[in-house]
Formats: structure tokens, C-alpha cells, sequence
């Protein structure tokens, strides 16, 4: 089984974007090391958009296609909920994508292991 992590990205200030991307890398590992096999759209995809074209690489539908289709393959969804879960498009819609499909979904406290 594949545990999907939904955890929030997208923010103007550039120093929120690098630290959600370390808290999303930071959980996948701390989930892999717990015998997970993870998915992280954060951890997995921010390098990934340094080589698309400029205006691909935030382009919220483009990823969005992109990760909803790896999460229906999924067993798990598991959110991470750090500053600005509750208020992101993406995670919202990953987890109403969840619901629709009957994937369980968890919810992941900061430094929760």
C-alpha cells in the first residue's frame, strides 16, 4: 500500500515555500522509516518544476492532474498538518478526492511519528 502526504505549498512569501517543502520531506522520510512507502507531491515534484517552463511551475491545475491520479492509487491518505493545511485548495481537494474514492484518510500532527 502507498500512503499518499497532503501537505500544503503554495505561499508568497518564498521562505514559507522552502519550509513546508522540509516538512514534507521531513514526514515522508519519518514515514518511510516507519515502514511506509510514501508519496509526497511536495517532496517529490518541487525539484521537478525547476525544470519546467516558468509558467508551468505553479500552475495549480497542471499538478493537480498530476497528483490526483497518483493518490487514487493510493491506500492512504495521510495530511500533514502544518501552518496553512486547513486553508490550501490542494489539500482540500485531495482530501474531498479521498473521500469520493473511499481511500482512509489520516491526519499527521507536526513531529508526530
Amino acid at each position: 500500500m502507498i500512503t499518499y502526504l497532503a501537505s500544503p505549498y503554495s505561499h508568497s512569501d518564498p521562505d514559507v515555500v522552502r519550509d513546508r517543502e522540509a516538512q514534507a520531506a521531513n514526514t515522508a522520510a519519518e514515514l518511510m522509516l516507519d515502514g511506509h512507502v510514501v508519496f509526497s507531491p511536495i517532496a517529490h515534484s518541487h525539484r521537478i518544476s525547476d525544470f519546467l517552463p516558468d509558467d508551468m511551475r505553479l500552475n495549480h491545475e497542471f499538478w493537480m492532474e498530476q497528483d490526483l491520479r497518483i493518490l487514487e492509487s493510493c491506500g492512504l491518505l495521510a495530511v500533514l498538518m502544518i501552518d496553512g493545511w486547513s486553508g490550501s485548495k490542494g489539500v482540500a481537494r485531495e482530501i474531498a478526492h479521498a473521500k469520493e474514492r473511499g481511500i482512509p484518510i489520516v491526519y499527521l500532527n507536526v513531529g508526530a511519528r
